[in-house]
């Protein structure tokens, strides 16, 4: 497994090298570029030297096992033990480390949170998602911004998708995708009858110009009056924009903004981000079993989480994973399941790639 590192920290070491080369320091484009990947390798560099730190201890300790105090060769075996857990504990966190990245964990995301099964209950819930993770992207310090929505005259939400930037927010969120079904008495519901709704999330690594290239010709864009609330300019102006993908047949509108510029672009990044989850798509779909079981299900048609509101709970259902605290998960503290979600897939993904 460790068979290429070796290879990994010579390049770590050119890089060094290079950072302190007054050539790089001017040229800002390769500077940022040799700091990006001088940061990514550094975690696994770190832990390799740690384990080769604790096998030197280990050898140490094993000098000792022959001395002729009875005393010291106790606390020599006592030494070695604690050092093998130690060692066994690095080297799987080395494994974790050495296994192939998912290209997108550092991207932005657009988040779609749509109303399924259930009417009216269905989009109240869906607006409940919606500042679930809202509140976690303020937790975690990121930005959010509403590129469309769609909303009920109740305060739920049809449709309304969201972009988060920050830090790693694909790899924090990118198993939220999936079908969330609540149980519930809702707010009309006179006989104290729970139902049950769903909502589907979908979270769309965010696309850039050099990810997708799209062709204008490819594209149909309409202008048309924008409908419902939203103040005298958005009623009177064709502002709202509808862009038709003719290849692939996607459609995505916006009419949220005053300007028909902005919404065209907002329409623009919607579209961009589906397009290259479609291609995703299309690539996993010619993946063998084994691998797709590496890189976890995307599969949006999957139910993945149920919360429950008469018994307070949440339960995931790929990890077998409940917790009784509701509440306090829908406040966004959502890193009590997303850090297991995160430890189950990188766990399957070892299996799948035979170094467990």
């Amino acid at each position: 497994m460790f068979s290429n590192i070796k290879e990994i920290e010579e390049r770590y070491n050119n890089l060094e090298n290079e950072l302190g080369r007054p050539e790089v320091l001017k040229d800002h484009k390769t500077y940022q570029r040799y700091v990006k990947e001088h940061r990514l390798l550094n975690p696994i560099i770190m832990s390799f030297r740690k384990y080769l730190s604790i096998q030197e201890e280990i050898e140490n300790n094993r000098s000792l096992l022959d001395d002729h105090d009875q005393e010291i060769r106790k606390l020599a075996r006592d030494e070695i033990e604690a050092l093998r857990s130690d060692l066994n504990k690095t080297e799987n966190e080395l494994k974790q480390l050495l296994l192939p990245k998912d290209p997108n964990d550092e991207k932005n995301i657009l988040l779609e949170i749509r109303a399924g099964t259930g009417g009216e209950e269905a989009a109240l819930f869906a607006a409940d998602l919606f500042r679930m993770y809202t509140r976690y992207a303020e937790l975690r310090g990121w930005k959010t911004e509403i590129l469309t929505q769609n909303s009920t005259g109740i305060g739920g939400f049809k449709e309304v998708i969201l972009l988060i930037e920050g830090d790693n927010v694909f790899s924090r969120l990118k198993y939220e995708g999936g079908v969330h079904r609540v149980q519930r008495v809702p707010e009309t519901e006179t006989q104290g009858r729970i139902h049950t709704s769903a909502v589907t999330v979908a979270v769309l690594p965010e696309a850039e110009d050099i990810d997708i290239e799209i062709d204008p010709e490819d594209l149909r864009i309409d202008v048309y009056r924008s409908s419902g609330c939203g103040g005298q300019h958005v009623n009177t102006t064709d502002s709202a924009v509808r862009i038709t993908h003719l290849p692939s047949g996607l459609v995505v509108t916006c009419q949220d903004e005053k300007s028909q510029h902005k919404n065209k672009a907002k329409a623009m990044k919607v579209l961009r981000s589906r397009l290259l989850d479609l291609e995703h798509e299309e690539q996993q779909s010619k993946m063998s079993e084994e691998r797709r079981h590496m890189v976890g299900s995307g599969d949006r048609s999957e139910r993945i989480r149920t919360y429950n509101f008469p018994q307070g709970r949440a339960t995931d259902h790929r990890i077998g994973l409940t917790l009784y605290k509701l509440e306090s998960f829908l406040q966004g503290d959502l890193d009590m399941i997303i850090d297991p979600l995160i430890t189950h897939f990188q766990a399957e993904a070892l299996k799948a790639a035979n170094v467990s």
